[in-house]
């Protein structure tokens, strides 16, 4: 393939002096950050260890933003909320071997969230490289090989030259649908090196579109338009490819009840007369979606959650669309369409026929009137006071992270996320800790606007570190602890399998105290005093405690 001569790139005087006379001083680390700022990149979050030094003085040259958090996992959860809030790769910068693995949870969670965090790992030196055993501090045989089952790609660099494209590959691909994390590799001696290698300008790492093929819309728009009973599972993939308008079309075209996954929180009107909201976990709202002849899912591997436990047994058509080659037909027969959410979602309304429906609406009313029945025969007063608490004191626009916590079990089935994008959790790997630094990383993206973070006490304790963080970045959030003494969705679980429990029970901190050794203004509530003392910590500016002791249940599960 030959080039144009005329294509090649037109410099200045000025501008080709400074490519070929590049400032002193610079070493690999600096193309690190360069290409960095080339992609777009403007806030970086981690964590300095001996190897990666090389990366973070670079830093100090550069005009990205750095977030440094106490913990690798939780500046990859930090890392992880950014890219869900914006969309834009989050730069995660780890040190050799016990700072890389340290951060492997919260991949994880990127991984099953479709987060698009960028790693960029330090390695023992070059000569020490290839599974020898050299005794170089922090040295693994094959560093590669423990993250290679959790990212989506995983990128080496073994000289400076490498630097740049191999960085621009690794963006590329946490990208392209469906988004994850990745991974970079480069050897300490690699990024202290000095380079003379010109400035690394802007690049391009395009991420690859991916539309449904047209013979799989029109065969699913035949489906959708001559259903007697369609409905449309949403799940975090029209989220993340900002579909929820598209959706909601499509929807109100033919006139189908849209129940939403706990990652879907918030793809669809909570309150709309086709909203079946978020009750996945109820065999009422399981039946309906059996008895359903067309169901579209859109944005879903209907996984463990979504199906009821893998109770769910649908007897009608299946159309499945997922930018997740891996998840199609993964847990049930169907139709499925290897597509972007929102460009599967555009094509198919266009191409179905209008549907009318009388009944659809007093069907969904039905269902909703069925669960609440369910939920109000429990006598589970308290647990609702509390969430409708939370969601009275939050913003509309304000973001949330939940850890796995008994509060964060019931939002995803009965708290109405108001908007596309605001309701976050850990449910996609379900580890601790991820609730407060994941709400750094979200008001690291967005400063202006309070963010909330909800913990249990234990899970809470994973993250106590990070306090300090929110005090020195002078973040605007709000931490909801809500502190029953242990692990008490597994204090439930035990209890319920063997009748005692074993190791769920905490001694813990005051964590007012605690909060406020750090220089975070904390308070104790009630829950009657909640939404207000939540209103006011959410709109004072800075970081705040809101410590409730209470001894929350979860409603009855239907799939035992």
């Amino acid at each position: 393939m030959s080039h144009d001569h005329d294509d090649r790139p037109q410099l200045t005087a000025a501008q080709a002096a400074a490519v070929l006379n590049p400032p002193a001083g610079r070493n690999g680390g600096d193309l690190v950050v360069e290409s960095l700022q080339g992609l777009g990149a403007t806030t970086v979050f981690g964590l300095p260890g001996q190897h990666a030094l090389g990366m973070f003085d670079a830093l100090r040259r550069s005009s990205l933003r750095y977030v440094g958090l106490r913990v690798e996992n939780n500046a990859g959860f930090a890392a992880d909320a950014y890219g869900r809030i914006t969309g834009e790769v989050a730069p995660l910068l780890l040190s050799t071997g016990p700072g890389a693995l340290t951060s492997l949870a919260a991949l994880q969670e990127a991984a099953a969230a479709s987060a698009p965090v960028l790693a960029i790992s330090s390695q023992i030196p070059t000569a020490g490289l290839g599974g020898g055993r050299h005794g170089y501090l922090h040295e693994l045989r094959d560093q590669q090989a423990s993250v290679r089952d959790i990212v989506k790609s995983v990128h080496t660099v073994r000289a400076a030259s490498q630097i740049p494209s191999a960085i621009a590959a690794a963006w590329e691909s946490a990208l392209t649908a469906p988004h994850g994390p990745v991974w970079v590799e480069i050897p300490q001696d690699v990024l202290l090196a000095e380079t003379t290698l010109p400035v690394v300008s802007a690049m391009d790492a395009t991420p690859r579109e991916l539309y449904p093929r047209p013979e799989l819309t029109i065969a699913a728009a035949h489906l959708l338009s001559n259903a007697e009973r369609p409905v449309i599972i949403a799940g975090g993939g029209v989220v993340r490819s900002d579909a929820s308008g598209k959706l909601r079309a499509l929807a109100e075209k033919i006139e189908a009840p849209v129940v939403t996954t706990f990652g879907g929180k918030g793809a669809f009107p909570w309150e709309h007369p086709l909203s079946l909201r978020s009750w996945l976990e109820d065999r009422h709202t399981t039946d309906f979606l059996e008895d359903a002849d067309v169901l579209l899912v859109v944005g879903s591997g209907l996984g463990e959650l979504s199906s009821n436990y893998h109770t769910f047994r649908p007897r009608g058509r299946v159309i499945q669309i997922e930018a997740d080659a891996g998840k199609l037909e993964s847990n049930h027969p169907a139709l499925g369409i290897h597509s972007d959410a929102r460009e599967a979602l555009s094509d198919l309304l266009e191409a179905v026929k209008r549907r009318q429906d009388a009944g659809a609406a007093e069907r969904v009313v039905a269902v909703l009137e069925k669960v609440r029945a369910r939920i109000d025969a429990q006598e589970l007063t308290l647990e609702q006071q509390v969430l409708d608490a939370v969601r009275e004191a939050l913003p509309d626009g304000s973001p949330s992270f939940w850890d796995m916590t008994i509060l964060a079990y019931w939002a995803w089935s009965a708290f109405d996320a108001r908007r596309p994008n605001t309701m976050h959790s850990a449910q996609g790997a379900g580890g601790l800790g991820y609730g407060f630094p994941a709400a750094i990383g979200a008001a690291s993206a967005d400063p202006t606007t309070p963010v909330l973070a909800v913990s249990g006490d234990g899970g809470a304790m994973y993250s106590i570190a990070e306090l300090a963080t929110a005090r020195q970045y002078d973040l605007p959030l709000t931490w909801l602890i809500v502190d029953d003494g242990g692990y008490g969705i597994l204090r439930e679980y035990m209890t319920g399998a063997f009748g005692e429990t074993t190791g769920t029970e905490l001694s813990r901190p005051d964590f007012v105290a605690l909060a406020e050794s750090f220089g975070v203004p904390a308070l104790r509530t009630t829950p009657e005093s909640l939404a207000a003392d939540l209103g006011k910590a959410l709109a004072a500016p800075g970081p705040s405690v809101v410590v409730l002791p209470a001894l929350l249940r979860m409603f009855e599960p239907t799939h035992l």
